[in-house]
């Protein structure tokens, strides 16, 4: 594929030098529908990116597009607050008779604000609030957000050196097979609690992902989630899941942890919430727990009521039937884990592993620098890939869960390909 020079003149003069995933795919990107994006130039992608799993349903989706535009153009209400409108109305009683009711869910449902981080942010003052605590124990190569109290619970040191001020009331813990198997789950955690002279304050809460994605795909065991959930119960500890990028299907079932069958205390929704990329994001806990005061925590755009609309028009596409949304995902998933066996073999010598569940996979090599090597080469050839983990060792791959078999198969020749020739 041959890339004219992009005009990014505007970009490097005026936007902020924090601009990140711009400098991996330097072009003008014009447009996009289903799993393409096509640049000003006309030069066509295909994206396993989707919007850092904010578009699972593709790009410009038509069925969410033509709920959104139908809303648009009857005036329906743009911007809310936290008034009640006929959009929120519906993507509530979709919510409740579609995800919660289904899988026997007691939440009730909290709009924090329109980011992921804003829902994490939510999480960790209702948990301190109910509990009375300030403690928080997360994990190893965790990813929250971007604003402080979450920045507190992530694991990246590049990422928590931004904050420019110490970072406190978090604790680390090791992720599941952080120790490669040499060490029992929960050991050190469990002894810290017990122990009197640990120096670990009581905990308010734990905050987990079941898949890190940023942290480098890395996949919790079910019996480790359940040993997980089992602790908090024991240690009178809230149990909150971060679902925002593994959540809505990205695993297959709705949420990540339904595998495991457990029922965390609190859970926080965004990214593919609103199904076509729209801000907007939920913060779920048990109906105990909801002793917030009226306007506690609140946000000028928690009521963006566009995103309301195409959230329940996702609901009602994807997930009124039944299982068939979870099935067609673990097939693409198991299309994708077969092509990284091939690209294994094919570079044994390279490939430390591939992981993943569902439609997130990662493959990380022994040379952490290969990863932004493929990644670059793919982009070349036409595809979108990013990479993550602590050192950006492990190419990411997160394809929308509506990609065709095809689409797919081309992307994974295309990263095949990409692997050979960055050997």
């Amino acid at each position: 594929m041959t890339i004219t020079q992009p005009d990014l003149s505007v970009f490097e003069t005026l936007e902020s030098e924090v601009r990140s995933y711009c400098r991996s795919w330097p072009t003008v990107f014009d447009r996009a529908q289903g799993s393409r994006m096509y640049d000003e130039d006309g030069h066509e992608y295909l994206d396993f990116f989707a919007g850092a799993g904010s578009l699972n349903y593709g790009h410009n989706n038509p069925v969410l597009k033509r709920a959104l535009i139908d809303y648009l153009e009857r005036d329906g209400v743009t911007h809310g607050l936290d008034m009640s409108t006929t959009a929120k109305r519906g993507f509530l009683e979709s919510f409740q008779n579609l995800v919660l009711r289904p899988r026997d869910l007691p939440y009730k449902v909290m709009f924090p604000g329109p980011t992921g981080t804003n829902a994490v942010e939510a999480a960790l003052k209702l948990a301190r609030k109910v509990k009375g605590r300030e403690s928080i124990v997360s994990f190893t190569n965790a990813f929250h957000g971007m604003s402080l109290g979450s920045l507190a619970v992530t694991g990246n040191a590049f990422k928590r050196a931004g904050a420019g001020i110490p970072l406190v009331h978090g604790t680390p813990m090791p992720f599941d097979n952080y120790f490669d198997g040499q060490v029992p789950d929960f050991l050190w955690f469990e002894r810290l609690l017990e122990d009197q002279g640990s120096g670990l304050n009581k905990p308010a809460a734990v905050i987990v992902e079941s898949v890190q994605g940023e942290g480098g795909i890395n996949v919790a065991r079910v019996e480790w989630l359940r040993a997980l959930a089992e602790l908090c119960e024991r240690q009178d500890m809230l149990l909150i899941v971060d679902d925002i990028q593994m959540g809505c299907g990205r695993t297959g079932a709705f949420f990540s942890f339904e595998e495991s069958g457990i029922v965390p205390d609190i859970v926080t929704v965004s990214k593919s919430i609103s199904g076509y990329g729209l801000p907007m994001s939920l913060c779920l806990f048990k109906p105990d727990l909801d002793i917030w005061e009226p306007g506690e925590h609140n946000g000028t755009f928690r009521g963006n009521n566009p995103a309301f609309v195409t959230a329940a028009a996702a609901l009602q596409t994807y997930w009124s039937d039944g299982p068939a949304m979870e099935k067609q995902t673990r097939t693409r998933g198991e299309q994708v884990e077969q092509a990284l066996i091939s690209i294994t073999e094919e570079n044994l010598a390279d490939v430390k592993e591939y992981r993943g569940r569902g439609l997130v996979w990662g493959m990380e090599f022994h040379d952490k620098e290969r990863a932004g090597r493929v990644a670059h080469r793919a982009f070349e050839l036409g595809l979108l890939i990013e990479t993550s983990g602590p050192e950006s060792e492990v190419v990411k791959l997160l394809p929308a869960l509506t990609i065709t078999p095809d689409e797919l198969d081309e992307g994974l020749r295309t990263l095949a390909r990409a692997v050979r020739e960055t050997a």
